[in-house]
């Protein structure tokens, strides 16, 4: 065995000692930054919560014309958008926004009005949007799981699977694909559809219409989803997108229009959107505004003094877009520091202030053009200018087949959809427009009516924002009512709303805010 005495020249020269030396301090530098994590503790985290839990303010008396709502809160990935959907989820609209969560704390503030434009002052509400946002703040889902099993079929139900389809938008795929759930015995109990660049995205929650339950056995699941494979490959080339999935009954499941967003994002539907900027100066702006111009737009810049990249988003306002926008930065896994949302007239304008979840901006050309293209398809997806209808008649088997049938045998095509069930009734919202490209005539609306049963509300064109009046749905007799523009005194034209799944909540709020714990100041 050989010696190697202190101080004396190493075996084989001193230069390939040095240079193994070398390498071997290099693997083991390399070894330690790839396994280093930063350390974080959920049993500490949790203790934080607990010795500082978030705070929730509601303030009626500061703004004459709305509701602020203010939290205070720790600071975690995703709780902005959580707080957001909260809000969105019962409709209301957030007229302004100012948003503050660099370092570990978050302080937010949302203007908010109800469809009507009114102050929130009802107690029950009040009370519920407590609880729920300080719910979601500790990931606590009992009271998401409440509203979504008794009023919201769009969220997660522990009682339904769920079918996840993407694919080629066009006339009738709705119509073949709720025609095959029906011959297979499959009651459809709330779904969700939407079209954006010729491509089209659903969920359909549905359960079995013998055993009324969740569909388990894996034999009748494979049977449903080759069936459904089968309509959507009809009339796809080889080669092109599609997809179709089922999904099991879970406790915990991404909300369905923040899915609906994903569904459409994994299908690039986002592509075909310019990625051009704009100039956010005063002339650009009030050039645009006097244009008219109802395109979404979208600018991203670098802070390299605070080592943020700001993107600015101009766009027509409408409710639940704040929603859309955050789901997308959220999904992309950017955190949004600083953010200001306002509006004017019909333009709304957001500007936030992000940092990758892994602390890089936004530098690469390549990565900008992907945020952009995200963007604009995020807020242009739930966009509608169809005719709308609002359905609603006595719930039965097959009801949804049966009113996309009607649909397309009169020649008009869905581009969004959003359907669920209050007590006997269902109701829903549907876009449609002629396949021929024609304006859709009243003889048409008259025949569907007919045919379709219950009572169907016909608005002239899709509204961005909900009026001050309300809709009157009556259920006694069929009928056939159309709500025509009015002009204020701005000269703005406002459509009265139609029917939102979100306003079943008000029939329940009395039963909901009985089963709430009250808050320990």
């Amino acid at each position: 065995m050989e010696k190697v005495m202190l101080g004396a020249p190493l075996p084989n020269g001193p230069c390939r000692a040095r240079s193994e030396f070398s390498r071997s301090f290099n693997n083991r530098k390399q070894m330690e930054i790839a396994v280093y994590k930063p350390y974080g503790d959920h049993e500490f985290q949790s203790l934080i919560e607990r010795i500082h839990p978030p705070r929730v303010c509601i303030d009626n008396d500061t703004c004459r014309n709305c509701t602020i709502v203010k939290v205070d809160s720790a600071n975690k990935h995703g709780i902005l958008l959580e707080m957001v959907q909260v809000l969105t989820d019962l409709d209301l609209l957030i007229l302004r926004s100012y948003i503050c969560s660099d370092g570990g704390w978050l302080m937010d503030v949302f203007h908010v009005t109800d469809q009507l434009g009114n102050k929130i002052t009802d107690e029950s509400l009040i009370h519920y949007i407590e609880q729920a946002i300080c719910a979601s703040r500790r990931g606590s889902r009992e009271v998401q799981t409440c509203v979504g099993r008794n009023v919201r079929p769009r969220h997660v139900s522990m009682e339904h699977t769920a079918m996840e389809m993407t694919a080629t938008d066009r006339p009738g795929l709705m119509s073949e694909i709720s025609a095959v759930l029906a011959e297979l015995g499959c009651h459809v109990s709330g779904a969700v559809a939407w079209t954006h660049n010729k491509r089209a995205a659903c969920i359909v929650y549905m359960e079995d219409d013998l055993k009324h339950g969740p569909i388990m056995d894996p034999y009748r699941v494979a049977q449903i989803q080759a069936q459904l494979e089968n309509v959507v490959e009809a009339h796809h080339y080889e080669g092109e997108r599609r997809s179709v999935r089922l999904a099991a009954p879970a406790a915990s499941q991404t909300h369905t229009e923040r899915r609906l967003h994903q569904l459409m994002a994994a299908d690039r539907d986002y592509e075909q959107c310019c990625s051009c900027g704009y100039d956010s100066s005063g002339d650009d702006v009030a050039h645009r505004q006097k244009k008219g111009s109802n395109s979404t737009e979208v600018k991203i810049e670098n802070c390299k003094e605070k080592g943020y990249s700001i993107v600015t988003v101009r766009s027509m306002d409408r409710p639940k877009l704040l929603f859309d926008t955050i789901c997308t930065l959220t999904d992309l896994q950017y955190v949004v520091f600083h953010a200001s949302i306002s509006s004017f007239e019909s333009i709304a304008f957001q500007e936030y202030y992000v940092r990758h979840k892994n602390g890089w901006t936004l530098d690469s050309e390549s990565e900008r053009r992907r945020m952009i293209q995200n963007l604009m398809a995020a807020t242009e997806r739930r966009v509608s200018h169809e005719l709308r209808l609002d359905v609603t008649t006595q719930n039965r088997v097959g009801l949804l087949a049966d009113v996309t049938r009607v649909f397309r045998e009169n020649g008009l095509s869905i581009s969004r959809t959003e359907v669920g069930v209050q007590g006997e009734q269902a109701v829903g919202t549907f876009y449609v427009k002629d396949t021929s490209g024609q304006a859709v005539t009243s003889e048409t609306l008259e025949i569907v009516r007919r045919e379709i049963g219950g009572t169907v509300l016909v608005a002239n064109k899709s509204s961005e924002r909900p009026s001050s009046q309300p809709t009157n749905l009556s259920n006694t007799s069929p009928s056939i009512s159309s709500s025509s523009s009015s002009s204020s005194s701005n000269g703005k034209q406002d459509n009265k709303p139609g029917f939102s799944l979100g306003s079943m909540f008000w029939s329940q709020l009395e039963w909901l805010s009985s089963n709430f714990r009250p808050i320990k100041s």
